[in-house]
């Protein structure tokens, strides 16, 4: 599976009554991500009044999610931010509103839409690259079809990392998920079953 990420940090900054809002939107590809980046937005910004937060790690039917109203109304900030998120074609990623309280409050609804505003303009703001998932697959091969198997790697997007020449020769490959059930398929039969390719392992 393959979906959007963010490519770089951006920020965008608001002002709603005399109140700051400092939306800043980051990459994170696991919770302990989020948070590590959570917490260099409160280190950098210590004397702010709140660092609202939401975070969505994974795509689709795989989701880890979080979120925190750090101290404002419960249900007006946090919620607001991740519902923006959930609504958002993006994965792995992380948002922090931090706010600089103007003297002035907003209300609950006032709150509800600085936050969900902050967070819809940062995410409009934020350059994003495509995430392919990647597979590290195993294949061993009598020495006369290698030359081809090789190919068929090659051909469909793969990346040899490593050859181990004994009475076979096995090729250690990372491939896109996507190219996975094909690239089996087609080493099975350019081989006659001779070949076997073996899934490993799962990487980001």
């Amino acid at each position: 599976m393959s979906y959007r990420i963010p490519a770089r940090t951006t920020r965008i900054e608001t002002v709603v009554v005399n109140s700051r809002f400092i939306a800043t939107a980051a990459c994170a590809d696991s919770v302990d991500a989020a948070r590590r980046f959570i917490q260099t937005i409160r280190d950098e910004m210590p004397d702010a009044t709140h660092h609202v937060y939401a975070f969505k790690i994974g795509f689709g039917s795989s989701v880890t999610e979080g979120m925190s109203d750090d101290g404002e109304p419960s249900g007006t900030a946090g919620p607001p931010v991740l519902a923006v998120l959930r609504g958002s074609d993006i994965g792995d990623v992380v948002v922090v509103v931090t706010r600089y309280f103007g003297g002035t409050k907003l209300g609950t609804g006032g709150l509800v839409r600085a936050y969900s505003g902050a967070a819809r303009q940062v995410l409009a703001a934020l350059p994003t690259e495509l995430k392919i998932e990647k597979r590290l697959i195993g294949v061993t091969t009598p020495y006369h079809h290698f030359d081809r198997v090789q190919l068929l790697l090659h051909a469909h997007g793969a990346t040899v990392d490593e050859k181990d020449f004994a009475a076979e020769v096995t090729v250690y490959a990372t491939v896109p998920a996507d190219e996975l059930p094909a690239l089996t398929r087609e080493i099975e039969n350019l081989t006659g079953g001779q070949a076997t390719v073996v899934l490993l392992d799962a990487t980001a």
